[in-house]
């Protein structure tokens, strides 16, 4: 079963507009009794404008027009901590996250200053170094999963897939070339290799 909930955590239609509710998590509802349980989220944390299915957020009674994303993000994977703590039971499920998919719109990452996206990149960094550091978001989210008492099994794929500077559609997304796009990847390409990692933590 694949359900898509990009925050984790509630997005409600009320009176004043979509509201985004960081301690809410209604749509668990569908999670409990399954066997394997495989999460993500953060791709649409900084989504603005057009794009940005919230209008609002709501933590407790307080509502806000914004905040910071990445604390909106810790309060959120804290609620779905505690959810993973009450309602799963480590010897019947197992609970996968799948770590920071990463984007590649600044060329100083990867010792290329004058490039702003990753167009026409056809070759992966060498080595395992990535000169753009680790996204604060890998940070955070790997502080809210020591404070889960549950077995939570990380897909750490974040560094893999930032050598991975040729492997997202570029500005050639279905239907040919379109608006630049360094935050989805190809397919076939680095989800196999996600794909690949998931399958040997199923198995051991």
């Amino acid at each position: 079963m694949l359900q898509r909930n990009v925050y984790l955590v509630d997005v409600v239609s009320e009176k004043i507009g979509r509201v985004l509710k960081l301690d809410s998590i209604q749509s668990s509802k569908a999670w409990k009794g399954i066997d394997t349980l495989i999460f993500n989220t953060w791709h649409w944390w900084n989504r603005r404008g057009s794009t940005q299915p919230w209008d609002y957020i709501q933590e407790g009674s307080k509502i806000y027009k914004d905040m910071d994303r990445l604390v909106a993000f810790k309060k959120a994977l804290m609620t779905w901590g505690k959810w993973v703590d009450t309602n799963v039971d480590p010897t019947t499920t197992q609970v996968f996250y799948q770590g920071v998919s990463p984007s590649h719109y600044n060329g100083s990452d990867w010792s290329e200053p004058v490039l702003k996206n990753c167009v026409h990149e056809k070759e992966p960094i060498k080595g395992s170094t990535y000169l753009g550091g680790t996204p604060q978001s890998v940070y955070v989210l790997k502080d809210v999963l020591r404070t889960i008492k549950t077995p939570v099994y990380l897909l750490d794929i974040t560094t893999l897939s930032q050598l991975r500077k040729d492997g997202h559609p570029s500005m050639y997304g279905f239907g040919g070339p379109k608006a630049m796009d360094c935050s989805h990847w190809c397919l076939s390409g680095v989800p196999d290799t996600w794909n690949q990692i998931l399958y040997n933590a199923i198995i051991l």
